[in-house]
């Protein structure tokens, strides 16, 4: 074959793959949008929105998926994988809060490495979610949380997996220091309310 007609079938094959990649961006930007309105709207008590959103994100997970099925090495990229672990976050964040089981990432359709990434993240929003209980005095629904965040710390830290496959260990080591200083935080608020029953009780008898 002529190097010309090479250089020309490279050239065609890569316009292709770059005008995928680049609707890929835009869908990811607007999928991280939409997954951090949903938090926001979570921690306000908004749940309704948050479906909304989520269900919009959703339709562009899926979006990104099929457009990005010939070319595999765009879907299994960086930005897809930022986008993957913001929904999955969010996700799990409205089902904790609704009481239901978790979504699995064959339900989301995310790959199973996003997901897992998605998953270590999930526990920071559990820290938001424990100190807005903590704010409103609500220290046993706070502790509440706490144990939820205790059990998915310990199924993190079942997986033992190389950083080439998935970099769990960085989520691991991020979930071990919010769980230790969400248990400060836990352990000073249970402190003080039972300083402040003591107290109400010596002002009581007097």
């Amino acid at each position: 074959m002529d190097l010309k007609e090479i250089i020309e079938g490279i050239r065609r094959i890569l316009d292709e793959a770059d005008s995928a990649r680049e609707e890929a961006l835009r869908l990811t930007r607007e999928v991280v949008r939409l997954s951090g309105d949903a938090v926001k709207a979570i921690h306000r008590n908004d749940l309704e929105t948050a479906r909304q959103r989520l269900k919009s994100a959703q339709q562009l997970v899926e979006m990104i998926r099929k457009s990005l099925k010939p070319y595999p090495m765009l879907y299994y990229s960086g930005y897809v994988q930022s986008a993957h672990q913001e929904f999955v976050e969010a996700t799990l964040l409205l089902a904790y809060r609704e009481g239901r089981e978790f979504p699995s990432p064959w339900d989301l359709g995310v790959p199973e490495a996003d997901y897992l990434l998605g998953l270590g993240d999930f526990i920071g929003e559990l820290r938001r979610h424990f100190l807005l209980l903590l704010i409103d005095g609500k220290v046993d629904e706070a502790e509440k949380v706490y144990r939820s965040m205790e059990e998915l710390y310990g199924e993190l830290m079942t997986l033992e997996y190389p950083k080439g496959l998935v970099n769990i260990r960085t989520k691991q080591d991020q979930a071990r220091h919010i769980l230790e200083r969400t248990l400060e935080d836990l352990t000073r608020a249970k402190l003080n309310r039972r300083l402040e029953e003591k107290l109400k009780a010596a002002v009581g008898d007097e």
